[in-house]
Order: structure tokens, then C-alpha cells, then sequence
């Protein structure tokens, strides 16, 4: 697996508002979106490209486009959905597909409740988005459901990571890469990142 923890200076800014326990709810729906840029960016890095012939206001060029490669992003519900236009501000033409987990608070395992994806999923390069990779459960899970579909170019990107979920994801999904704004330093027994930015999905949508 490989581990990408994108340290730019306006990443590590806005991540530091995003953090902050009194960052009103409007602002930090705002910062994810604005982060999820940044990462989508990096997470892209690879896409192919090809020419065409332009005419600029000086002379005719080959010029580099995207070669056509069909994206999706698979937001994890329902954290995930903050991280969702980010990724279409960048990548107007991916599709999004939908996994509904949630943690049971009692044996810290993702249960789904609802999976809905486009027809050519199995075609498309996958980018899976989750604000936290706590446990990692969740999202080996929802990267094992991505294979059930067929999908062979799996990436997962969130916002903030814990050693523990890296760990998860590299010993079950080990060609899967992690694109992250920061690496935290450890989970507590509750299961919560720490130093982290409590909990992503009360924090968006304002259900605190």
C-alpha cells in the first residue's frame, strides 16, 4: 500500500480551522469541500493524457487533455457526502455512486444499509471518500464492496488517518492507496482519532 499525506502549507492551514472545536458548521462544511479539492488533485495525479490540435490566438498546437478515463467517487454515507464536490469541482464529468455504513459504537464494525452505484462502475477508476480512516473498517469494507462490483483501480481518500486504520487498510487491501491531508498520532477507546476533529458527520451536516 501506499501511504500520500498531501502536507501542503494551505492543506495543513485549513486542516488547523477544520480541527478547531469552535469552527462553526457552515465554515467546516466549507473546509472539506475546499481540502477534498487538494486531495483530488493529488489523488489524480496519474490520469492519462493525450493531444489535440488547438487553435490558440497565435498558432495551432497539440495540446495535453484527459485521454477520457471514466472516474466515480464513492462517498462512504454519510461523512462521506462533504467530501463529494470537492472531488466534482475537479472532475466535473465523475460519476458518484453511494455506500451507506455506519460503526456499530459497540463492536466498532461497519454495517451497510444502503449501496447504489452507476451502471459502469466496473469500468470506471474508483476514488473512495471518507472524511475519517479511524478502524479502517469501514473502509475495507466499502473497498471490498467496490470489488464485488468488479472495479479493478481502487483509491481511498480522507481527511485525517489513524495508524491504526492505515495498518487495516494495507494488510487487507494492500494495492489500494491512501491519500490523506494528515496522519494523527493514535485512536482512542472509543475508537475516535486523536488528536482528530471529532466526529466528521455531526461536524458537517450540524447534528452535534
Amino acid at each position: 500500500m501506499s501511504l500520500y499525506i498531501v502536507d501542503h502549507p494551505l492543506v495543513a492551514h485549513k486542516l488547523t480551522i477544520l480541527r478547531d472545536k469552535n469552527t462553526p458548521t457552515k465554515d467546516f462544511r466549507a473546509l472539506v469541500e475546499e481540502i477534498g479539492m487538494f486531495l483530488t488533485y493529488e489523488a489524480t495525479r496519474d490520469l492519462p493524457l493525450t493531444t489535440r490540435k488547438i487553435e490558440t490566438p497565435l498558432c495551432a498546437m497539440e495540446a495535453p487533455t484527459l485521454s477520457g478515463k471514466k472516474l466515480a467517487v464513492v462517498p462512504i454515507l454519510r461523512a462521506g457526502l462533504g467530501l463529494v464536490e470537492g472531488v466534482l469541482r475537479m472532475v466535473p464529468s465523475a460519476k458518484v455512486g453511494h455506500i451507506g455504513l455506519y460503526r456499530d459504537e459497540e463492536t466498532l464494525q461497519p454495517v451497510k444499509y444502503f449501496c447504489k452505484m452507476p451502471p459502469d462502475i466496473a469500468q470506471r477508476d474508483v476514488l473512495v471518500v471518507d472524511p475519517m480512516l479511524a478502524t479502517g473498517g469501514s473502509a475495507c469494507a466499502a473497498i471490498a464492496f467496490m470489488k464485488e462490483y468488479g472495479c479493478q483501480n481502487i483509491k481511498l481518500m480522507v481527511l485525517v488517518a489513524a495508524p491504526e486504520g492505515v495498518s487495516k487498510v494495507e494488510r487487507e487491501h494492500p494495492e489500494v492507496p491512501v491519500y490523506c491531508a494528515a496522519l494523527d498520532d493514535h485512536l482512542n477507546q472509543r475508537g475516535y482519532i486523536v488528536p482528530g476533529l471529532g466526529d466528521a458527520g455531526d461536524r458537517i451536516f450540524g447534528t452535534l
